[in-house]
């Protein structure tokens, strides 16, 4: 092949570098028109999911009615509430063997307390007796609690017999020998307009002439306490039973989520946890000051739930939930956007609604002033968690629990 061939044979194929742009084209207009159909049916069957879930969330009607309230900035975790392990030191006792001991009380060394499934039980050494029960089987769900009973606060009376508060049955005296049960205020009852829908906790004077108990909501019973929980509903009342003219009074009202409630030395006022509102109320019950209520203290790192006396003169006070800072507290968002909790309510049920929760537990001493003298954390829940009460006896913590199966016990020598 001669040279001036070469150069025509190269010439013919210089062309082709000019044409390789046209199969480009046409692949991209084909792969446009791919994804214009890719999206349509993308969006399309979106639409077709999303359609019936918006169907639903304007068709059902959401079970709360929240109200709008504010809650201060969470205060920070440092110094007497700088978080620590020392809450998993604690001994599990019982576990498997008893559900939801809610609060605890005992006559030398032995202790009572009441289950979720409606028994008052004493602990004797390693044995659990059924005391009592004060409602009626079936109690495997939720929702039997109205009928098999619901035993929350409970207390030693002076003459040694016990004090209950029932969430749904009532206030009761009970022998803790016999097992004889005394029915002192009924439960459902209309009192001064209101129900009695959720009695939690109860505290007796010395004489035991008195019994002072919350009653947490006139609206929602225990079973929906998240729904009173979220719905924030200011409905919640401190009353009086009168144990020699059997009269019942209202000494205050309007709280939100009254829960634990302690009486002061002098008995002249009591302090009750205002759960909601992460504050300790005191309410003046007698004395120049009767009718009047202040503040103990107010913004807890936590949810206070049941009071107990500490041996140094202060207070034991249970949190199962906190308001952590730093961090997220879902409940502080959620206290001034009601619509996101009517929206949360229709989506999802309780079960999974408790999952939202974070497992933290913690347990705090107050001291006059609402002044924090040592805490006790357990961040994640991993030993003790769903804190509900902390009972002191003979230098050991007792800890109660509204769901856990088991009592937590810890030395307080060893922290």
């Amino acid at each position: 092949m001669n040279e001036s061939a070469g150069l025509r044979f190269r010439r013919l194929h210089r062309p082709q570098i000019i044409t390789d742009e046209l199969p480009e084209r046409r692949y991209k207009g084909s792969s446009t028109y791919s994804g214009k159909v890719f999206r349509v049916t993308l969006l399309s069957l979106g639409g077709f999911l999303l359609l019936p879930l918006l169907v639903i969330i304007l068709i059902l009607e959401s079970p709360i009615h929240p109200e709008v309230f504010s809650l201060k900035e969470p205060p920070m975790m440092k110094g007497c509430w700088e978080p620590n392990l020392k809450l998993q030191e604690a001994q599990r006792l019982f576990e498997d063997q008893i559900v939801g001991p809610e609060s605890i009380a005992n006559i030398g060394d032995v202790f009572f307390s009441g289950t979720a499934d409606g028994k008052i039980v004493k602990l004797i050494g390693r044995r659990i007796v059924t005391v009592t029960r004060l409602g009626k089987p079936p109690c495997d769900s939720r929702e039997d609690e109205s009928t098999c009973g619901r035993p929350l606060g409970i207390r030693i009376g002076p003459n040694g017999t016990l004090f209950v508060a029932d969430a749904y049955l009532g206030l009761f005296e009970v022998n803790p020998t016999t097992g004889g049960a005394t029915r002192l205020v009924s439960g459902g009852q209309v009192v001064a307009g209101r129900k009695l829908s959720f009695i939690n906790d109860l505290a007796v004077t010395q004489d035991g002439k008195k019994v002072y108990f919350t009653d947490s909501s006139s609206r929602w019973q225990r079973r929906d306490y998240m729904n009173l929980i979220m719905e924030a509903t200011a409905d919640g009342r401190v009353l009086e039973y009168d144990m020699e003219t059997r009269e019942l009074t209202v000494v205050m009202e309007n709280l939100r989520f009254p829960n634990g409630i302690e009486l002061l030395p002098d008995e002249e006022s009591v302090l009750v946890a205002e759960t909601t509102m992460a504050r300790i109320r005191r309410v003046h019950v007698a004395g120049l000051n009767k009718g009047g209520m202040d503040t103990f203290v107010d913004n807890l790192p936590g949810f206070p739930d049941n009071i107990r006396p500490s041996s140094t003169g202060g207070y034991w006070v249970a949190m199962s939930a906190v308001r952590p800072n730093p961090g997220f507290s879902m409940l502080d968002f959620l206290s001034q956007r009601p619509w996101i909790k009517k929206l949360i309510f229709k989506l999802f049920s309780y079960d999974v609604l408790m999952k939202f929760i974070p497992r933290y537990s913690l347990v705090v001493e107050l001291r006059e002033g609402g002044i924090c003298t040592r805490s006790f954390h357990d961040p994640n829940g991993l030993v003790m968690a769903y804190v509900s009460e902390v009972h002191e006896h003979d230098g050991n913590l007792y800890l109660g629990s509204f769901r856990s199966p088991y009592i937590g016990k810890l030395d307080l020598r060893k922290v």
